[in-house]
Formats: C-alpha cells, structure tokens, sequence
C-alpha cells in the first residue's frame, strides 16, 4: 500500500472514530492545519521533478478533497443527532395554556396608579407639579413653616435627624412635602398654584402608618384666594378621585403652625361589610388638613400677607389608595409580596384620564 493511501485510511479511521464535533476539529487540524500531515505532504511538491510533480500532485489533492468530504458528512452526522436528542428531550404540551405576555404579566404599583391619578385630576385644574429634595434643614421643614422651638414635631421621637454638624445645625428627612411649597414661595413670585407630590418620613409605624409614606399637598398663593376656593378644589378633587357624582364633606377647626385658619376635612361615608362607600351613608371619615397659610409663613418666604393671601392642604397619598381600593394594611405596600401585586397592582397600559375614566 502506497504512502499516500496508508495516510488516507488512517485520517478516515480518526473522522470516523471522533465522537463529538471537538474532537473531529483535532483530526481536521492534524491532517489540513498548518502543521497538518497533508499539508507537510503538499509543501513538498515544489521541490519534486516536473514529471514526479505531475503525477505526485492530482494525488495529494484528491486526498485533501475526500477528507473534506468526510469531515462534512462528520459534521452533518453530529448535527443530525443533537437535533434528534433534542427533539427526544424537549416537549411541548399543546393542552397548556399560552403565557400571558410580559406587558399583560407586569403591574403597575398602586401608589404610582394613585399618584397619576391625583396628578392627572389636578393638572386638569391648572395645577403645576413642584418637587424637591428629601432630605431638608431644618429652616424649610421647621422654621419658616412657624413651628415654634418647643414644636414637639422637632423631636427625635416623630422625625428622623442626621447627626449635628459643627456649626450646630442638622439635616432632616423631610416630614412633610411643605418645605417645597417654601422653596417655591422663595423661588418664584405670586400667583402660585402648585401640588407637591413625594415621599416623607416619620418615626411611626403600624397597620395604618409606616416609617416612609407619601403625600401629595396643594398651595395657591394670589390677591383674592378664600375658603371657597379651597372647598371647591377638594369637593371636584374627591368627586373625581372617588368616582362619585356627588361628595358631602364637612370642615372641622383644627390646628397647623402653618395655617391660620387650619381645618380638618371628614367625607360622608357608609360603612358596610368591611368596605366603605363614598358620596352616601351617615357616617364620616378624615381624609385630610387644610386652612389659610399662615401670614407668617408668607412672611418668611419673602411674601407681602397684606398683599397676597393663600391656602394650602395635604392628603397621604398611601392612605386615599387604601380607602378607593379596599387595601387593609398600609404596610403591605412595601412588602414587595408579587401576589399582593398581582392582586391590586394595574396593567401597564391602563393609564387615567378625565375623559376616559380613572380605573379602567
């Protein structure tokens, strides 16, 4: 048996003795790489005799050609047989039910849904959006708002403080979202109408207050803002937010260093059942504090009391989600539990709008 056939049977024997695709790689180096023993066989065709060329030449290229014919029908015998084992391994039971899609799987929180909707109900009232930072001095959340110096809100107990600087002075958490009705008093001048939407902090926690909520408060700062005014603002705000035709709400006094008058706000409610419907019944529940800013605060903001006058409120945006949407636990909604998302949060795409309605 000549050379050359003696090294074809060996190369064919090693394609056919490879058991996965790496190792037949190694035999197709071996044999056509740069080292490879066809390759070392053809380098030395130009050093033969024309004659021993002509003959010698056709031979080493027909070996080359029919290795590369076993090597491909190699390949292709290592693909047949992965899909075959994956066709025998992997299955599809057509009796499941289809997935639902990720955008029809995905819920939107519901502090984000009420967020929009509180935002998308006052904007329609020609309200702007005015935000700030959460942590604050002590001047924006205290002092300027008229809290005295003996203010128990100062205390350690109800608000979160970081440690003292040199000067004596320390930051805060925010404890209400009223230092940026103050930023923007400072910033801009009258007339005002903004909300200011955001987190706030308090040292509290149970099943109806946690450490970290959310509140949305409203300011409007002009020459001729009353009392009415206010009652109309929160009257069309809770007809729309409830989805009620009619709402019947009643002001009690109450007090707010940073209001004069201040006002709690109840709204008539039934309670049945464990739910509570809004608009009708002879009951009454809390939902928010309100009244005139105070001339001080106005005062203190670079604003003329004689000049201008203005009222302010605030509502728990966490709070009002609970009571439109029947949530027991405030605490639930920091859980990040999927099923308690999956129960009360709201499809992506289900934005509120006036026109179309506020749930869906």
């Amino acid at each position: 048996m000549s050379e050359i056939a003696q090294l074809e049977q060996q190369i064919l024997s090693d394609i056919a003795a490879a058991n996965d695709e790496t190792a037949l790689e190694a035999v197709r180096v071996a044999a056509l790489g740069k080292n490879g023993s066809i390759t070392a066989l053809l380098k030395t065709l130009g050093a033969l005799p024309p004659e021993e060329r002509k003959s010698r030449g056709p031979l080493l290229n027909g070996l080359k050609d029919r290795v590369n014919v076993a090597l491909s029908a190699r390949r292709e015998a290592f693909k047949r047989a992965g899909l075959e084992a994956r066709l025998n391994s992997e299955s599809v039971d057509v009796t499941l039910r289809v997935r639902e899609a990720p955008a029809e799987i995905g819920r939107v929180h519901p502090l984000t849904q009420v967020f929009d909707e509180v935002t998308t109900i006052f904007a329609d009232m020609g309200f702007s959006v005015a935000e700030g930072p959460d942590i604050e001095t002590d001047d924006y959340n205290f002092t300027k708002l008229n809290f005295p110096e003996d203010h128990p809100a100062r205390d350690m107990q109800d608000t979160f403080f970081f440690n003292t600087k040199p000067d004596g002075s320390r930051l805060l958490l925010r404890t209400h979202t009223s230092p940026v009705q103050v930023r923007t008093m400072l910033s801009q001048k009258p007339p005002l109408r903004i909300i200011c939407p955001g987190r706030t902090y308090r040292s509290d926690s149970d099943q109806t207050h946690t450490p970290m909520f959310h509140q949305v408060e409203g300011l409007v700062v002009d020459r001729s803002s009353h009392l009415g005014h206010l009652k109309w603002i929160l009257e069309e705000f809770c007809k729309a937010f409830f989805e009620v035709d009619r709402v019947k709400m009643r002001f009690r006094p109450s007090f707010f260093p940073f209001t004069e008058p201040s006002l709690e706000v109840d709204i008539q409610c039934r309670r049945e059942k464990g739910e509570v419907r809004f608009g009708e019944g002879d009951d009454w529940m809390e939902i928010l504090g309100c009244g005139m800013v105070h001339p001080n605060v106005l005062r203190n903001c670079g604003i003329d009391p004689d000049e201008f006058q203005g009222f302010a409120w605030g509502m728990g945006i966490d709070r009002v989600a609970m009571l439109k949407y029947g949530m027991p636990d405030l605490r639930a909604f920091f859980e990040a539990d999927i099923r308690w998302l999956s129960h009360y949060g709201f499809r992506p795409l289900d934005w509120p709008t006036l026109a179309g309605g506020l749930s869906g």
